[in-house]
């Protein structure tokens, strides 16, 4: 079954709405070394999943300001139903994570979205939460335009142009990726060591 629009806007309002919250309620209050640490050698910090998150955003979030005004001026009317296209939910299905937690599947990140060893976490907390924010006023703004006849370019391939909707999908999957990662890695450092 097709959702309306208006479901499919706010089922990704809500996830975004929980990641602002998170970020908000939980994660401003921790001391900076927790965000800091790494769970265990050679795997991301909070910090780090943040910084990964907030490389995307600084992309993503401009394209689809864009493609949502370049939609306004040519008059898109948005679509009583949202159906995704094939290749983007090919996309957002590997990049979701499965409901017990684990990955559809691993990938590497393209190195110019790598995070720094040892990135600033307030800083990235609050460019965290700027960029949400700014995520739950686009999927508002979007209720003008058509989610599948306007396109953005994707990152690492700007050639291949995927349907709005697709874009919103993708990036909020990758979202819930690694805010899960994120999560994984406060757990591991709350854990006591095991002794032998």
């Amino acid at each position: 079954m097709p959702l309306t629009t208006a479901q499919w806007r706010e089922s990704l309002h809500q996830q975004t709405e929980s990641y602002l919250q998170k970020a908000v309620a939980d994660w401003q209050m921790l001391p900076e070394q927790r965000l800091t640490a790494p769970p265990a050698p050679g795997r991301w910090s909070v910090a780090q999943c943040l910084e990964h998150l907030n490389i995307y955003g600084r992309y993503y979030l401009p394209a689809i300001e864009k493609a949502i005004q370049s939609g306004r001026r040519a008059s898109s009317r948005p679509a009583d139903n949202y159906h995704p296209g094939w290749l983007g939910a090919y996309f957002t299905r590997l990049m979701r994570p499965k409901t017990d937690g684990g990955l559809q599947s691993t990938m590497q990140s393209p190195k110019n979205a790598l995070p720094a060893a040892e990135p600033a976490a307030r800083a990235m907390l609050a460019e965290f939460i700027d960029q949400q924010e700014k995520m739950l006023q686009l999927l508002d703004a979007a209720a003008a335009v058509n989610l599948h006849r306007v396109r953005v370019p994707v990152s690492i391939a700007p050639w291949l142009r995927l349907q709005l909707g697709d874009i919103f999908s993708f990036v909020i999957a990758h979202t819930e990726r690694h805010m899960r990662q994120a999560e994984r890695a406060l757990e591991a450092r709350q854990r006591p060591a095991v002794r032998a």
